[in-house]
């Protein structure tokens, strides 16, 4: 089976993907972003996930991950972050393998930049419970128990101050509210010792696009549980992807060759009844 995997990020303002070296966590070729349809329909984004796969000389065996939006179980929305509201209910797995010709398998956007951060990141061989949280318009998580992902967790959306946390300390917050690395740091601090507190995680790793500057915020903070930077912050999602899809494809090869030879033994064993 091959090592290489195609990884697809989709967002409110752009779909972002390339094929992926399992090998190394690096993009096997230059990423291609296209800007998400509006509206944001299933239809219109499945084609142009379609558009920007036709765009790359993929393999028709290779299998594809779609990072999306939203709470997945399944393959099917059940939520709809930042894009249309009709992706509810959607079987986002069928509808792009259908309209791609790839094998897809869907995971929540943060599930995947986990991850890949646990594969080829800060998380890389560690056990415990792990948590990355992505710091952005709002915030992410994904929670992992010695290596293995517990899905679509949302502890952006834990109370704080009796609304979801990430309205008082997402870093869309602290620009809209113009707050200063002190002041912000001192919402993250509730927010992570809340989290450490419920969780008493061995490691929170910190991703998203301000996760860049994070020698402004992270030394202020002060925790029992080690917080470290993201490391492949804008790749995450994509590399998480491609992961995804390459375990997943294994797993259903096992798991036909196992019918397979089930089925085999069964036939064997009534030809033996039948002499």
């Amino acid at each position: 089976m091959s090592k290489k995997a195609f990884g697809i990020d989709i967002g409110g303002s752009g779909i972002k993907g390339a094929p992926v070296d399992l090998s190394t966590g690096e993009f096997a070729a230059d990423r291609l972003r296209i800007p998400t349809p509006q509206p944001s329909t299933p239809e219109a984004v499945a084609d142009t996930v379609a558009e920007l796969i036709a765009s790359f000389d993929v393999a028709s065996d290779m299998p594809v991950g779609v990072t999306f939006p939203a709470v997945i179980k399944a393959g099917v929305a059940q939520t709809a972050a930042n894009v249309d509201k009709s992706w509810i209910g959607t079987d986002v797995d069928a509808l792009l393998t259908a309209r791609t010709g790839h094998d897809v398998f869907v995971v929540n956007d943060a599930d995947a930049a986990g991850i890949a951060e646990m594969k080829f990141g800060a998380g890389r061989r560690t056990s415990g419970v792990v948590q990355v949280i992505t710091l952005g318009t709002g915030v992410g998580s994904a929670t992992f128990v010695d290596g293995t992902l517990v899905p679509n967790t949302e502890l952006g959306h834990l109370l704080l101050h009796g609304d979801s946390a990430e309205r008082y300390m997402a870093s869309s917050i602290k620009e809209e509210q113009d707050l200063d690395w002190e002041t912000w740091a001192g919402r993250l601090q509730e927010y992570f010792s809340h989290l450490e507190f419920l969780f008493s995680p061995t490691r929170i790793i910190v991703g998203g696009g301000v996760s860049k500057k994070h020698k402004h915020f992270l030394p202020l903070l002060d925790l029992k549980t080690e917080i470290v930077p993201a490391k492949l912050r804008n790749g995450a999602g994509i590399v998480g992807a491609a992961v995804l899809a390459h375990r997943e494809e294994k797993a259903l090869l096992k798991a036909d060759e196992k019918a397979v030879k089930k089925g085999a033994e069964k036939e064997r064993a009534k030809r033996g009844a039948a002499t």
